[in-house]
């Protein structure tokens, strides 16, 4: 939304400057996003007095003028007809640059006589469209600056355009009456009152106007006058300015005046040739498939359904978008008739939208303009026709009536206090309340019809806060619920959380964030995919089902990265994942990948593809950083999209399941366009127990003072036989006694027998009372022997 500062003083008496006024507006919410100095272009341009003025001896239309700027005479050649002795003229010197022709001016020779700058029309100065002559101005001094005589003696050609943002809700802000009166509200002026005479009737109008029953929840009111012997032509010196100013072209008066009240009341309008209409008006619904050739000259095909008026020929205007050739106005329109309008918003947009036109009266519809100013606003645009063109008027032509839009809501002052933290006394909210329109009932207060984004009591408050300036709120600490040190706020999961996020990424991890939704395919590989997670309105089609795990995600990316040529990846991220679709399905997962080598080639060969011992070493770090217990059990036994025989469940036991770490499916990688190899880890923080003691403080150091025993076995099993399996028997001998279990070596010949392999175990015994004496280790060594052999069925090796 654009205005200048001239244009906004004509409803607004006020003092104040282009900042002042700038630095309000942004305030107010209405933000500015630029503010133009239109004299800045003209700063270089100087008043002269032309001297002499002889004919050029070469060229008839060329005059040799001698002229005195602020450097002296100067010598000019002008081909204007209006370039004599006497007159004060605008001069542009050597080095000034002349925005209409896009020229900087230089020392010439025009038919072998030199020209020192030049004489200047208004369109070469970009101040209108007029270049029969250079410019003459009545006053002013020589050498003084132009862009100084055009603020005293013209300001409206040079005063700052404001531009603004206007957010949906604010449909009255795209009148500048409604920045006035937010500005007046503000305190930096008095609004300004703009009453109008009608236009007496002067003879009956034989255009009428219908509106179909099933169109008038889309058009409740429709309103018009004729007026005949009007003279179209060139629009007053002020609406052309006013217009160029904010970059619209003028085109002709009855067009132009359309656009000023557009802009300056927030009410589009649109003029018919009158004498090119057939019958009567008539504003319906389209059957579907008419067309209708609109003033940007495209013919437009009409959708059922969609609101058009028409004569006894068809359709003539796309109701409230954009009129149509056949009855525009040119320059031989004599007979028009006004039509002022109020178009449901909704039912704008979607037409607009449908038929992909972008127009101002669209732009202002769809946000809504001011219904009860439907018929006044006729009469404002029927008053400046009249007075400017000509013409009589017929009496008012009405189809429908002004909807009703009266509704209150309770003014509370206290409320005020308590949802912005502003104290402001009750007679200044009335007051800001009343100067923005509102009418005052006792405690109700009544909206103005062109609000109509109020729509209940905490609207009021942001008014009411809005001008007050909520620059004035002061920061004040929020009051202790319990005196002495704050408790800590963050829950035991968010405490994990944050830790596995730190410790991912000090482990080389990037953190991603992807969606929560992933499409069927890819939910499928990983679990999902069932109606139970599919959305009713997805996104889109490649995003319709709630994600069963943080892996798809996270190897989209991947394959994304590998993709622009990164190949190698460490990803990880921490979020929620949906097993189902019923409240409390889902679940906290941290998940990890790493995808080709573990860093760049070097001299000494440390660069390795990655393997699955990475994500376990990743994975027991990230869990250790969570509060996992130490001691863990690695099972088999994981999801499908797992290699089967590279992977590992991380447990407590069969049912504590804490995460899975292991190369993921060849399968998986090839569906998802990843390049491996690839490994991964998911974690679930939620299944990680809490701690008994719920103080901050470390525990204390367990350091013992009696030397451990180790003792090594060798077993021999069947050659299929998990090692995790024998070490877990062994750890269950005595677990009060065995620190750990581990496999060090693995044998497999022709003398242990066909399928049949050795794994050797160290045990590490730790006393904790007194040193162990023999006898008490072998009995510890029995016992290791037997568990072992009855839970694999092997035997010790001799």
């Amino acid at each position: 939304m654009k205005f200048t500062l001239s244009w906004l003083k004509d409803h607004l008496d006020t003092t104040a400057t282009a900042a002042e006024i700038a630095e309000a507006l942004t305030d107010l919410g209405l933000e500015v996003e630029e503010v133009t100095d239109r004299g800045a272009r003209l700063a270089g341009f100087t008043l002269g007095k032309v001297l002499e003025a002889h004919p050029h001896p070469d060229a008839d239309r060329l005059r040799v003028c001698k002229v005195l700027t602020d450097e002296g005479e100067t010598q000019i050649i002008c081909g204007a007809p209006n370039a004599r002795a006497g007159i004060t003229v605008v001069v542009a010197k050597p080095g000034v640059y002349v925005p209409g022709i896009d020229t900087t001016i230089g020392v010439g020779r025009i038919r072998g006589i030199e020209s020192h700058g030049m004489m200047c029309s208004e369109r070469e100065m970009e101040l209108s469209e007029e270049h029969d002559g250079i410019i003459e101005l009545p006053s002013g001094e020589v050498g003084e600056r132009f862009v100084d005589w055009l603020a005293a003696n013209d300001p409206a050609k040079v005063d700052p355009v404001i531009e603004i943002a206007i957010t949906p809700n604010r449909g009255d802000a795209l009148g500048i009456r409604g920045i006035a009166r937010d500005l007046a509200a503000r305190g930096l002026g008095t609004l300004k009152p703009r009453d109008v005479v009608p236009v007496p009737a002067s003879f009956e109008s034989p255009l009428r106007v219908t509106i179909d029953a099933d169109t008038l929840d889309g058009c409740p009111l429709f309103a018009g006058r004729l007026i005949r012997g009007v003279k179209n032509g060139p629009s007053p010196a002020w609406l052309q300015d006013a217009l160029r100013a904010i970059g619209l072209r003028p085109i002709s008066f009855l067009v132009d005046v359309t656009n000023f009240f557009t802009y300056d009341r927030n009410r589009p309008l649109h003029v018919f040739d009158a004498g090119k209409v057939r019958g009567n008006l008539r504003v319906h619904r389209a059957k579907g498939g008419e067309t209708l050739e609109a003033l940007d000259g495209k013919t437009y095909s009409l959708v059922p359904g969609m609101m058009v008026i028409s004569d006894d020929t068809g359709p003539e205007s796309l109701a409230g978008i954009m009129g149509g050739m056949a009855t525009g106005v040119t320059g031989d329109t004599v007979d028009v008739f006004v039509e002022s309008a109020f178009w449901d918003p909704v039912q704008i947009a979607n037409a607009g939208r449908a038929l992909k036109i972008n127009s101002d009266a669209r732009y202002r519809f769809e946000r809504g303009v001011d219904p009860a100013f439907t018929l006044e606003g006729l009469e404002h645009a029927v008053r400046t026709i009249v007075n400017n063109a000509g013409g009589e008027a017929s009496d008012l032509i009405i189809a429908g009536a002004v909807p009703d839009t009266d509704r209150a809501f309770r003014m509370d002052p206290a409320r005020v206090v308590r949802l912005v933290g502003m104290d402001i006394p009750e007679a200044e909210q009335r007051r800001i309340l009343s100067a923005l329109g509102f009418r005052l009932e006792g405690e109700m207060a009544h909206p103005p019809s062109w609000r109509s984004d109020v729509q209940g009591e905490a609207d009021l408050v942001e008014e009411v806060a809005r001008i007050a300036s909520l620059t004035r709120l002061q920061g004040r600490p929020m009051p202790r619920m319990h005196p002495g040190v704050p408790r800590p706020v963050l829950t035991p999961l968010q405490t994990r959380t944050s830790a596995a996020r730190r410790t991912a990424a000090a482990l080389g991890y990037n953190e991603c964030v992807t969606y929560s939704f992933v499409d069927a395919e890819a939910a499928a590989l990983f679990g999902g995919g069932t109606d139970a997670t599919r959305l009713d309105n997805p996104i889109s089609a490649d995003l319709s089902h709630m994600r069963p795990s943080l892996l798809p995600g996270l190897l989209r990316a991947a394959a994304r990265n590998q993709a622009r040529g990164f190949a190698d990846l460490a990803l990880f991220e921490c979020a929620h994942v949906f097993p189902g679709g019923e409240p409390g399905e889902q679940g906290l997962m941290v998940a990890g990948i790493l995808v080709g080598r573990t860093g760049p080639k070097d001299v000494h060969g440390e660069s390795r593809a990655v393997d699955l011992y990475d994500a376990k070493a990743d994975a027991e770090a990230v869990l250790a950083a969570m509060g996992a217990p130490a001691k863990v059990q690695i099972l088999r036994g994981g999801p499908d999209w797992w290699h089967p025989g590279r992977h590992g469940m991380i447990a407590l036991g069969p049912k504590k399941v804490l995460g899975i770490f292991g190369e993921l499916h060849p399968r998986i990688l090839r569906a998802m366009d990843v390049k491996g190899p690839a490994v991964a880890f998911t974690l679930w923080p939620e299944e990680v127990p809490l701690p008994r003691s719920q103080t901050a403080a470390r525990p204390a150091l367990v350091a013992h003072d009696l030397q451990p025993v180790e003792r090594d076995f060798a077993f021999v099993v069947d050659a299929g036989l998990e090692a995790s399996v024998l070490v877990n028997a062994a750890l269950g001998a005595d677990k009060a006694l065995i620190a750990e279990a581990r496999v060090f070596d693995s044998f497999e010949g022709a003398s242990l027998g066909t399928g049949k392999k050795s794994l050797a175990l160290s045990v590490r015994l730790q006393p904790v009372s007194a040193t162990l004496k023999e006898a008490e280790i072998e009995a510890v060594s029995a016992k290791i022997v037997e568990k072992v052999t009855k839970a694999t069925g092997g035997t010790l090796r001799g």
